[in-house]
């Protein structure tokens, strides 16, 4: 699990097969592209050239202080006639002033009098933008659909940008693209068609379809677009972020979609699965006790990608989203009833809001490593790729300039070019400046480590960059510190004393120690005491380890119990994808069943995880579902399904609450109202007390220790029985003028599970069930 990417299985033979065939569309004839003005017909249709609009195409050439008009027979009636209700342009035609622009920004920015675009290509020899104006190509063939600015290199290029400023156009709902063509040498890493109209890497809204995961709609090319008619967000005048100090962090790993997605959520089919959704949920949130949630990929992805031609995975949608088409774009289609991406837009800012008056945090799951371009051999261009392959993407130049694949998805992001680090920052803070988010998690963030030829970097420049910059100065940076090449840093992520990480080994450790592995008393010991091994060096402290037991690739909980193998035929890849390693047991039986020792037993195991988790040194992050005991079956690779596999289950939370929930809740209200749990430095041996005195004895599977609380004598004794057999634990004398109060007994049925108040205990012993644990609190 660790370095292997489990939800980026490449696809099998038959889908090589096929896009094998479909691979020549990549290498066309070199087409010379004329600067005179002219009428030409051009699909403005899809990435593979399929779909869109047909009709017909207004190219001006060179780019001076010129004013083009574009009307034709039946177009300039049809404009005319919507120009009445928009009062945007003259009686019979369109006006529009164009002229050379400027470099900076780069994207779509209102400038005096119009707007201007700006896009990055070192080695374009020529780039075409692309407009289609809003109302127009729907009813006439005759209409004008796109129009288009030949772009020229003397007037329209400053160093690497291209540019270009255009008056007249409206300020809202027009879609943008470009056309790029270059070099065709492939050995050289070039992979320019300008036959595709591409997306810009810096559009801040993306147009698509409009409806999450409906097959009925055809795969279509996303374009940019803009609104800069719209009023600023109103954040309120009492907002304040919630600023939770990263000691305090509680993180709940959650999907945006499948939180609401199913019908079991209650809301209205239009709002199910949206951002609005989460908003809908948030007393849930605070019900549990988290105080963060970190949120699967919500920039731009195709959910549909799978079904963009046969291959064994063309029965699911994407609905983990780790495949980036845009870094600046929230998911449109987590806008309620199909609004669009202005909706999209708005209604994120809405959730933030919402979540940050309830003093919850917004942290990002963010993919930077790669595209949903994909490779060489199942090739699918949207942006980069065509813009420039040889700058945005690790190449091997001496195997033909193939693209290099740490990720595990075809290609790799050249994170430490200049021009892609800048892309990352600048998209970074757009997030917190214009959304307000709180923090990142970076997937497979060890790609953010290598260099252009991918060998890993000892300072990696965009690590630094991203630890020392200002506008990301009050955000939590977090690394999954491993990617699909090997290069596994847990422990050992460039940090700056900034960057917290995913700690794998926790995961692994707390899993084979609980599950009754021999030989794990000791290591079991280090992770819940703050992984000092592997985070105290430098200044770094405690909370940079973040815990976890379970994320969303890989088993479940419930699963994590009841499963000792991976079930996944239902992802099409013959079980072939997702992790074989992943220390669970099922207690006795595969999967379901009505064995009420087996059932009893894997509760405790859910319960005995989740106190590990919650009295660890360090920040907990727990999966979404989880406090309800959710299963996907035994599936350890769920990325591909947009159904109760994924889908938050309300109705069986509400069978549980007063049970499993309940537990889960107060352990976390346990551990955020004893700051003792959740210390900002490493325990000393005045801290903590092991009543141990056989660790080389690998058989032994239980643990016992006592957390001193040396500003109100609040002591914690917490042991852990990973035997099958009953062990009477001896039980040390309290603090002074304290005494012992049962909180914990995972042995014990609800509510008698968990005491937050406590219930006194004085005897000198305690009977420790098999597989069970326990937690006294010292109290007066």
């Amino acid at each position: 699990m660790d370095s292997v990417g489990i939800n980026r299985a490449p696809l099998g033979a038959a889908a090589t097969a096929v896009s094998a065939r479909r691979g020549i569309a990549l290498r066309p004839a070199r087409r010379s592209v004329a600067a005179s003005n002219r009428v030409t017909t051009r699909s403005f249709g899809d990435a593979t050239g399929r779909g869109g609009c047909s009709g017909k195409v207004r190219r001006f050439g060179s780019v001076r202080n010129t004013t083009a008009r574009a009307q034709s027979g039946n177009a300039g009636r049809s404009m005319a006639e919507r120009q009445e209700r928009e009062c945007t342009m003259p009686n019979t035609e369109m006006s529009m002033k164009y002229s050379s622009g400027k470099a900076f920004p780069l994207g779509v920015s209102q400038v005096e009098g119009g707007l201007n675009f700006a896009i990055f290509s070192q080695h374009a020899s020529s780039v075409i933008l692309c407009l289609k104006l809003p109302g127009r190509g729907t009813q006439d063939k005759e209409d004008i659909d796109v129009v288009e600015f030949v772009l020229d290199c003397q007037r329209n290029k400053t160093g690497d940008i291209w540019h270009v400023s255009v008056e007249g156009l409206p300020a809202a709902g027009v879609l943008y693209g470009y056309r790029v063509d270059g070099p065709q040498g492939w050995d050289q890493g070039h992979r320019f068609d300008s036959s595709t109209v591409l997306l810009d890497p810096y559009a801040k809204l993306v147009s698509g379809r409009k409806y999450f995961g409906v097959a009925e709609e055809k795969p279509s090319q996303p374009f940019g677009t803009y609104d800069f008619d719209i009023s600023p967000f109103d954040w309120g005048d009492n907002y304040q972020l919630p600023n939770v100090p990263e000691t305090d962090l509680v993180i709940y790993e959650m999907n945006v979609r499948a939180f609401t997605a199913d019908e079991s959520s209650g809301l209205d089919l239009d709002v199910r699965g949206s951002y609005l959704g989460v908003i809908d949920k948030i007393p849930h949130l605070l019900e549990l006790g988290v105080n963060a949630v970190e949120l699967l990929p919500v920039f731009e992805f195709d959910e549909l990608e799978f079904k963009r031609y046969p291959n064994p995975r063309d029965h699911m949608v994407n609905t983990w989203g780790y495949s980036t088409i845009n870094f600046f774009a929230p998911m449109s289609r987590y806008a309620s009833a199909g609004g669009g991406p202005v909706a999209a837009s708005k209604e994120l800012k809405q959730m933030v809001k919402e979540l940050h008056n309830a003093g919850i945090e917004v942290i990002l799951d963010v993919v930077y490593n790669h595209t949903n371009e994909v490779d060489d051999a199942n090739p699918y261009m949207t942006s980069f790729r065509g813009i420039d392959n040889k700058v945005y993407y690790m190449l091997d130049l001496n195997n033909n300039a193939q693209l290099l694949n740490f990720s595990g998805c075809g290609n790799t992001l050249n994170c430490n070019h200049p021009v892609v680090m800048e892309l990352i920052l600048d998209s970074l803070r757009h997030w917190v400046e214009e959304y307000h988010i709180d923090g990142f998690r970076f997937d497979l963030a060890s790609v953010l480590c290598r260099g252009p030829d991918g060998r890993p970097l000892d300072a990696p420049p965009l690590i630094k960059e991203i630890a020392k910059d200002a506008v990301l100065s009050r955000c939590k940076i977090i690394a999954e510190p491993w990617d699909c090449g090997g290069l596994y840093l847990v422990g050992r992520f460039p940090n700056w004393d900034r960057w917290a990480e995913w700690n794998g080994q926790y995961r692994d450790d707390i899993r084979r120690f609980i599950k009754g592995d021999p030989g794990m008393k000791g290591v079991f010991a280090t992770r819940v005491s703050g992984s000092a091994d592997l985070y105290k060096v430098n200044q770094r402290k405690p909370h940079h380890s973040v815990n976890f037991v379970i994320a969303h690739d890989g088993f479940t909980l419930y699963d994590l119990v009841s499963y000792n193998l991976k079930h996944n035929d239902a992802n099409g890849e013959r079980g072939r994808d997702g992790c074989n390693d992943n220390f669970s047991w099922n207690g006795g039986v595969e999967g379901e069943t009505n064995d009420l020792s087996v059932l009893s037993l894997r509760s405790r195991q859910m319960k005995n995880f989740h106190v590990a988790l919650m009295t660890s040194q360090g920040t907990p992050m727990m999966l979404m579902g989880d406090e309800y005991g959710h299963t996907r079956y035994g599936n350890n690779n769920s990325y591909g399904h947009d159904t109760c596999i994924n889908h938050f289950q309300w109705g069986q939370l509400e069978e549980r609450r007063d049970g499993h929930f309940r537990f889960f809740s107060e352990m976390i209200k346990f551990r955020q109202s004893n700051p003792v749990l959740r210390q900002d430095r490493f325990l000393n041996k005045n801290d903590v007390t092991w009543h141990e005195d056989s660790w080389e004895n690998q058989e032994s599977k239980f643990l016992a220790f006592t957390v001193h609380d040396h500003n109100s004598g609040g002591d914690i004794f917490l042991a852990f029985n990973a035997h099958d057999y009953f062990v009477d634990a001896v039980i040390p004398p309290p603090p002074h003028h304290k005494c012992w109060n049962r909180v914990v007994d995972t042995n014990l049925e609800s509510p008698h599970d968990i005491v937050p108040e406590g219930v006194p205990f004085s005897r000198s012993r305690y009977r420790i069930a098999p597989y069970a644990s326990i937690l006294l609190k010292a109290m007066p």
